[in-house]
């Protein structure tokens, strides 16, 4: 399937292939950023989430109407392997833990946070950035209204990137495009730091 990456970037695809990203989270952030990665040609990924394809999810996630009901981890990798069936998707329909930080992710080159819940990318950040201190950890962070491009920055803290405005609350709706702006940056951050690695 190599000829789906004849437009990459010269390099990108060898350097990729040999590479896993954890995804904690298949929701907004997670199913775009998962998307981005495997057209990029990333050789492994690791994707876990808890929950449903619910109808409300479908203004800003990677599902559509007749995939309503069905669990989100499973459905994305299925659509991942449509894209490139020589990724390899490993999936947890699971509730996460901290010690699933050890458990199922501890492979991962980089890991993208991708909760809803500021709790649950609090202890995320925290176990990943204590058990692995070399390894980057990508976090969404203040994706929600519209417009306001201006706002969305890439803040760095050691090897935690947070890519977001910092701010904005989804309480207050959540926007599309806006939610691809901040997933597909943390994407190409992802791509970026493998590429640049040795």
């Amino acid at each position: 399937m190599i000829e789906i990456f004849s437009k990459n970037v010269s390099g990108m695809t060898e350097k990729l292939s040999r590479s896993t990203i954890a995804i904690a989270g298949c929701g907004g952030i997670g199913s775009n950023v998962a998307v981005s990665l495997v057209r990029a040609g990333i050789g492994k990924l690791i994707i876990a989430d808890m929950d449903i394809i619910e109808a409300s999810n479908l203004n800003r996630q990677y599902f559509f109407i007749e995939e309503i009901g069905k669990t989100k981890v499973l459905t994305l990798k299925s659509r991942l392997e449509n894209i490139n069936p020589d990724c390899e998707i490993i999936s947890y329909h699971k509730e996460l833990t901290r010690d699933d930080v050890s458990g199922i992710f501890s492979g991962a080159d980089i890991m993208i946070e991708a909760f809803d819940k500021a709790e649950s990318k609090q202890w995320l950040i925290e176990e990943w950035g204590f058990l692995y201190p070399d390894k980057p950890i990508i976090s969404g962070n203040g994706l929600s209204g519209c417009g306001n491009f201006e706002s969305i920055k890439i803040r760095q803290v050691g090897n935690i990137y947070f890519c977001g405005d910092g701010v904005t609350s989804f309480e207050i709706g959540l926007c599309s495009a806006r939610v691809a702006i901040v997933s597909n940056i943390q994407a190409n951050l992802a791509i970026e730091l493998i590429m640049n690695s040795k």
